[in-house]
Formats: C-alpha cells, sequence, structure tokens
C-alpha cells in the first residue's frame, strides 16, 4: 500500500485536503491525523472492518478499546445510551478538549471499536484538523495514536510516517501536537467517575466541576495480567522505545549519581547510554546523549517533549535510558504513567 502524505494548514484548514481525508474515511481507509495531544489514526468507528484495519495497522491486541472522535456534542447521542449528569458537568467543563469519556454505548457501536465491551469511549477534540476532518465525513471516527503499539505516541506527522508508512492510506500532516501526552481517560458509567489514564485534564480539575473523582489502581501500579482493559494503554506495555528504560528515584544528588554509576557500568560494557533529565540536572549527567525535558516545575512542558525524546533516543541508537522521577500530582501523574509504561514498572531507588 503506498501512503500519500498531505500538508495542510492548522489555522486554515484547505476544503479540497479536508474532503480527500474525509472520503478515504468514507470508503473503508485509515488516515492518521493531528490532534492537540498526539496524531491519531483514524477509521470509520462504525465500521468494523474499518477498526480491523486499525487494530491490523498498529499491530494492537483487539482487546485494548478504540476512542470514537467527534466533530460536535450532537454527534455523541446516537452513540451512548445515556449521558449521565455528572458526564454533561464534565463535557460542559472541557470539551471539546484532551478528555476522553467512557459512557455505555449504543446498539450502533460494534463491539470490535470497543474491545468487546458494552461500554464506549468518546472524545471531542479541540484540533482545528481533526475536527474538520471527522465532521466532513460524517462519522465516528475510531482514532487511537497513530503508532505501532507499544511505541512511543508520535507528536509529529514524521513519527507517524515512521511506524505506519505502506500500512495506511494517508497522513494528514499538520504540525506538532500541542500538548504531546494522550487525553485523560474518564469513566463515566458508573455513580461517581473515575480515571482510567491520566491526562492534561487532571483529577483536581474535574473535582472542581463534580466533587469527586477516583484513580484507578491500574495507574498506580503494574496490572495483573488478567485484567479486562475498559480504555487504551490499561494492560499492556506501552510508549517504549527500542532501549531499555530504567526509572532512578531519589532526591536529586543521589538520582544523578546513581545514574552516571550505572551508565559508566554500561559504556564498559559497550552499551550506548541515554539520559532523560531536566534542565535543573542536564549538565551534572555522565552520558553518551542527555535530554532535557524541561524545567521541573513546568510538567506541560515535560509531558509535550516525553514522546519525542523517547523517539529520540531511538534515532540515537542509544541501548539503556534512564530517567529522573517526577510528583504524581497534577499532570505530573500522566507523565509518571507514561514513564512507568515506557519503563516496564523498571525502577531503581538511588542510594
Amino acid at each position: 500500500m503506498e501512503t500519500r502524505l498531505i500538508k495542510i494548514s492548522t489555522e486554515n484548514p484547505e476544503a479540497d485536503l479536508v474532503e480527500e481525508a474525509a472520503r478515504v474515511l468514507r470508503e473503508g481507509g485509515l488516515v492518521a491525523f493531528p490532534t492537540e495531544t498526539v496524531y491519531g489514526l483514524g477509521g470509520n468507528g462504525l465500521d468494523s472492518e474499518a477498526c480491523k484495519k486499525i487494530y491490523s495497522a498498529k499491530g494492537r491486541p483487539s482487546d485494548n478499546p478504540l476512542i470514537l472522535h467527534i466533530s460536535q456534542i450532537s454527534e455523541l447521542r446516537p452513540i451512548v445510551r445515556e449521558i449521565p449528569p455528572k458526564a454533561q458537568k464534565l463535557m460542559d467543563a472541557f470539551w471539546p478538549g484532551p478528555l476522553t469519556m467512557i459512557f455505555p454505548k449504543s446498539d450502533i457501536v460494534p463491539l470490535t471499536t470497543t474491545g468487546g465491551l458494552d461500554t464506549v469511549a468518546v472524545r471531542f477534540p479541540s484540533h482545528p484538523v481533526a475536527i474538520a476532518i471527522i465532521r466532513a465525513s460524517g462519522l465516528p471516527i475510531a482514532g487511537p495514536s497513530a503508532n505501532s503499539s507499544g511505541k512511543p505516541s508520535p507528536t509529529r506527522a514524521s513519527h507517524v510516517a515512521f511506524d505506519l508508512s505502506g500500512k495506511i492510506d494517508m497522513i494528514v500532516d499538520g504540525g506538532a501536537a500541542e500538548w504531546g501526552l494522550e487525553s485523560t481517560i474518564v469513566d463515566v458509567s458508573g455513580e461517581i467517575p473515575i480515571i482510567l489514564r491520566p491526562g492534561a485534564i487532571t483529577k483536581e480539575m474535574m473535582e472542581a466541576v463534580v466533587d469527586e473523582v477516583l484513580i484507578d489502581p491500574a495507574i498506580l501500579s503494574k496490572p495483573s495480567d488478567d485484567l479486562r482493559p475498559k480504555a487504551p494503554g490499561m494492560k499492556y506495555t506501552h510508549y517504549s522505545p527500542a532501549a531499555k528504560v530504567t526509572l532512578v528515584k531519589g532526591d536529586s544528588n543521589a538520582v544523578i549519581r546513581k545514574i552516571n554509576q550505572l551508565c559508566a557500568s554500561d559504556s564498559a560494557q559497550g552499551k550506548k547510554t541515554g539520559v532523560m533529565a531536566t534542565e535543573e540536572t542536564k549538565e551534572f549527567y555522565q552520558a553518551d546523549v542527555v535530554l532535557s525535558l524541561g524545567k521541573r516545575e513546568s510538567p506541560e512542558e515535560i509531558g509535550a517533549n516525553l514522546f519525542k525524546f523517547l523517539r529520540k533516543f531511538d534515532f540515537l541508537g542509544v541501548d539503556m535510558v534512564y530517567s529522573e522521577v517526577f510528583p504524581e500530582v497534577g499532570e505530573g501523574l500522566a507523565i509518571m504513567n507514561r514513564l512507568n509504561k515506557a519503563a516496564g514498572y523498571s525502577r531503581i531507588d538511588a542510594e
């Protein structure tokens, strides 16, 4: 398959290019497109065959649910059985934006889309290109991240092309994604909303709207092998570069010493080493490649750079990557969720 790449204006998406992408989707094809979080791999969310193509292109387990993307609130009603009052409050506060909500699904949504579940994940993105393509297609668009399953999510069209060129019909290049981390996922199908995947819309932000929000235990620790995932990213290893990633926890000086010791040992064995540092610590590391995620007090900057740098270590041929850890509050919860997944929960306490 030849994958067509088209560049599109983010501010004013060209109508003819939007329609080209929409036509591919209506005909059952796959289109990667930008959102404000990461690039998504779009297919007709009501077409089981299109959804099977998504799983195949990504190499994604079929029990890992897909998220349906809509372009206006009126498109939600046909695909869900009900909109609970707390879900309506969250929609009013955060849609369009980087928040996915899980509802009881309607009968028109195939089980292929939902990983066999009777619930469906839905998001209303705020990116102008995403909105334009979804609206022009006239369909709810299933859109997981546009990467090979398990690899770091793509924040640029070039990342998508590296993973999926030759496997999908079209890539729409709308520039770099703003947030760099996937959307928050919250289950609103029960009495109390439960966060299943943290993101830019934090627990604290949602609690200001609906009082109480819980956090699924799978976010904070390694999930069991028999977990049936209710949302993308809950069960399987994600975001991993080819290099082995290890997190190092402790006070700053101890972490720097420990990472430098590990890098020296790896180098003696002929391995190329990399460190994910911050602006405050980058000059103190002795590794082949040291990348600063940003200032420690700026989780938005760290989140935006995380996947880009995990991919860069692959490009640079790094064998071993060591990373500092971050407080699990606010957006830091999302950052550590992704880092834990990337490292396969491999963590060392610095002495």
